[in-house]
């Protein structure tokens, strides 16, 4: 995509092109581009029609219904933020008193259209320029020009004494390739920059990535990581006036949200495997807030460094899946296909914390036959490989 057929995109033909293409994305792409140039389009149109349609369709999951009407980028779609942990983000800003808001590295504008709905006046900077036309467009589409305006440049160019509050997502991919990058000083704007903005700005927010090395973490920050409906999605570092506490785990289910909070460097008891365990969601698991969890289940870790827990009686709790544990038994698979099949067990749904093993592989080495279904946890227990028949709680 370049700003010639972005520019074109948006034209009376534009639209007619995008309104066909999203009637066979989906599809055989093949098939789909076929029929649009046989109905007498440009293949060059047709072609960024059909790309457009086949992003809008992927975006539905992250922008629902909006995504029907957003300009999209390969690239831009992956790093974007959730439409519910952005519409969080976005209200927990506002609640705090933002009432402009600069977002630097805005890409296809997620988080500023969630705050510029919410209310704020937002200057969002991005330096790709096909991407901040998009990110232009996307909040002309949304009626949101007025409050969400973008400039083409460099997110460290930016005054931000014109605004109370800062939201950075700085690039976590290579320019060109699109490849991941892990090192945060080959973020774009640059890690230094980012963190230092918490000294020039009351209110600051960085979005990271949820396998951020704790030791980054800014002092003072409140680090927090999202998971929506079980996936673990983002991280973010709340700064000046927002760090309320120093680690969150907040947990999106439908319409519900759900925070853990502590310190993150408490340590849980140690004990024996007991009748009922806790696999703790991804959130809790990144924020180090296991003991605090451990603390509302009265429940124990079986080894210090494998984040499952164990209860004498089942909770109900938002923040960890409940198993009832029938056996246990040091790790054979000689013993562990035996004691499937005596209890006639053809499907298992596996899972592992501190094993080497591949789930598949295993599954196939089991041999299995029956028609009860298991849950089996391969883990460790005072550093020995040990596995877990379990079942679910309700």
């Amino acid at each position: 995509m370049d700003l010639d057929q972005l520019a074109a995109l948006r034209t009376p033909e534009g639209s007619v092109a995008l309104d066909a293409a999203a009637r066979v994305a989906g599809g055989d792409p093949l098939a789909a581009a076929a029929a649009l140039r046989s109905a007498g389009m440009p293949p060059a149109l047709a072609a960024a029609a059909l790309t457009q349609a086949e992003l809008r369709r992927r975006a539905v999951g992250k922008f629902g219904p909006a995504a029907a009407g957003m300009f999209l980028t390969r690239a831009g779609l992956e790093q974007a933020t959730r439409g519910p942990v952005a519409a969080r983000r976005a209200g927990r800003l506002r609640a705090a008193g933002v009432r402009t808001l600069a977002d630097l590295g805005c890409g296809l504008g997620a988080d500023a259209l969630a705050a510029a709905r919410a209310g704020i006046r937002v200057y969002g900077v991005e330096a790709d320029p096909v991407t901040a036309a998009m990110a232009a467009a996307n909040a002309e589409a949304a009626g949101l020009a007025e409050l969400f305006t973008v400039e083409c440049g460099d997110a460290t160019a930016f005054d931000v004494s014109r605004v109370d509050g800062v939201f950075c997502d700085p690039a976590r991919r290579k320019a060109g390739t699109g490849r991941r990058v892990f090192d945060p000083n080959a973020y774009s704007p640059p890690w230094d920059f980012v963190v230092g903005l918490a000294a020039r700005v009351p209110y600051t927010v960085v979005k990271v990535a949820p396998g951020i090395d704790h030791a980054l973490i800014p002092a003072g920050a409140e680090a927090e990581w999202v998971s929506a409906d079980g996936d673990l999605v983002e991280a973010a570092l709340w700064c000046g006036r927002l760090a309320e506490v120093p680690r969150r785990a907040t947990l999106l289910r439908g319409a519900a949200a759900h925070a853990l909070t502590g310190s993150g460097d408490a340590e849980a008891p140690v004990g024996p495997v007991r009748r009922f365990l806790y696999d703790p969601d991804p959130a809790v698991v990144r924020a180090h807030l296991v003991a605090e969890l451990a603390g509302a289940l009265d429940a124990t870790l079986a080894d210090p460094s494998i984040a499952y827990l164990y209860a004498d009686a089942p909770a109900a709790t938002p923040f960890a899946r409940c198993l009832e544990v029938t056996d246990v038994l040091p790790f054979s698979l000689k013993r562990l296909r035996a004691l499937l099949r005596e209890r006639r067990v053809g499907r298992v749904e596996i899972l592992k914390r501190g094993s080497a093993l591949e789930p598949e592989k295993l599954r196939r080495d089991l041999r299995l036959a029956g028609d009860e279904a298991a849950s089996l946890v391969l883990t460790r227990v005072a550093g020995a490989p040990t596995a877990l028949v379990c079942r679910p709680v309700g």
